[in-house]
């Protein structure tokens, strides 16, 4: 079932590359695309076999992101997100197969800040109120997973280990408001708009605690903590994006002439060219495999029933963060070597530039995330729970 997803993705690519200026004029992904992903079942690459699910296995899982990715950034990163459907894996499994049974294909988005409260009504019940920014799918998910603060009265719940009871609530999309805020530079096709709760009453049952407790089902991929497992999910956005600039290049550098300062014919010709050219798809190749070979040891490792220690979970973080410098460096680099040609809306080069600008914004991808790494890298505690 791996394969056939990753084949479905391969030929999902083009018609994603030729619908992307449509995508980014929307502001979201258009709805045929997203009931033909829907159905295709590329919104459920990660849900666990135990219900249903094709749990991909984590190179898949990057493979199918990157080619996606290389398509339309926008595209992409929608489609990674939307796979927050296999967070049901840290419900009650019960639970969880009940869920999934009554939405068989169903799409979530997710935005982890926890900036809503659930509060205990009188029925036993939570009552979420909030606002997140940035929901990105939010137009088409059917259920939103986002983080809220469990109160305790008017303070936050406090857990033994002294630290705020943080989770994620997961409610249908229909009961929010969606404010229609995203109007940006990159990642434009996104629909990443800010979501208000208001009173959204749901069972306590429909509660996750993924950055605190482990996942009840699945195989290898949710026996990763959970930061780990995200690491899969994104590592192939940027690279993917990346890789796509430097295809887009190639392809212009053979055509393309130097008229002022330069003798004709191609760019391709141009010896600084060249060696730029060998310098970016070294930087892209060497981070891809940096990602590919940290995630596959820390597979092996909860593979075979050990617990992923810090120094591990912190490679992976470097891996996943470092391919996100190196695609921006890359496609930086590349879209000044085009020329003004590449800052149309027809050339996919602009695309690329102010995806892998609004990708590295990402406060999973963001500076402080270097230092929580390099605090490990020291011998120190990182304090987070983001590792």
């Amino acid at each position: 079932m791996a394969h056939e997803l990753l084949e479905a993705a391969r030929a999902l690519a083009p018609e994603l590359s030729r619908r992307a200026l449509e995508a980014e004029q929307l502001r979201t992904m258009p709805p045929d695309l997203v009931e033909t992903i829907r159905s295709v079942g590329l919104f459920h690459f990660a849900m666990p076999a135990d219900l249903g699910g094709p749990e991909c296995d984590a190179e898949t899982i990057f493979e199918i992101v990157e080619e996606c990715s290389r398509a339309d950034g926008s595209a992409g990163w929608t489609i990674f997100i939307n796979n927050s459907t296999s967070f049901v894996a840290w419900l009650d499994p019960e639970v969880a197969k009940d869920f999934v049974a009554a939405y068989p294909k169903f799409i979530a988005a997710s935005m982890f800040g926890p900036s809503a409260t659930a509060t205990p009504t009188d029925t036993g019940e939570l009552a979420i109120n909030g606002r997140w920014p940035f929901n990105s799918g939010s137009p088409h998910a059917d259920f939103l997973m986002n983080g809220v603060m469990m109160m305790d009265g008017d303070k936050p719940r406090i857990l033994a280990n002294g630290v705020p009871d943080m989770r994620f609530a997961i409610f249908p999309r229909s009961e929010a408001e969606i404010l229609d805020t995203w109007h940006v530079s990159g990642l434009r096709g996104t629909g990443s708009h800010d979501v208000v709760a208001r009173d959204i009453v749901i069972p306590k049952e429909h509660t996750i605690a993924p950055l605190t407790e482990p996942a009840r089902l699945g195989g290898p991929l949710f026996r990763l903590p959970f930061t780990t497992m995200l690491c899969t999910f994104m590592a192939g956005f940027p690279l993917g994006v990346a890789r796509r600039a430097i295809d887009e290049f190639v392809e212009l550098a053979g055509a393309k002439g130097r008229t002022i300062g330069a003798p004709g014919g191609p760019m391709a010709d141009d010896e600084s060219i060249q060696v730029e050219v060998a310098r970016a798809d070294a930087a892209v190749r060497s981070a891809r495999a940096y990602v590919l070979d940290t995630i596959g040891t820390a597979l092996d490792v909860v593979a075979r029933g050990d617990t992923l220690p810090m120094s591990l979970r912190a490679q992976a973080t470097l891996a996943t963060l470092n391919g996100a410098r190196v695609a921006r460096q890359v496609v930086d680099a590349i879209c000044g070597l085009a020329g003004g040609g590449a800052l149309y809306d027809s050339s996919p080069l602009q695309r690329c530039a102010r995806d892998a600008a609004a990708g590295t914004a990402h406060i999973f991808l963001s500076h402080g995330r270097w230092k929580e790494v390099g605090k490990v890298l020291l011998g120190k505690d990182p304090n987070t729970l983001f590792i």
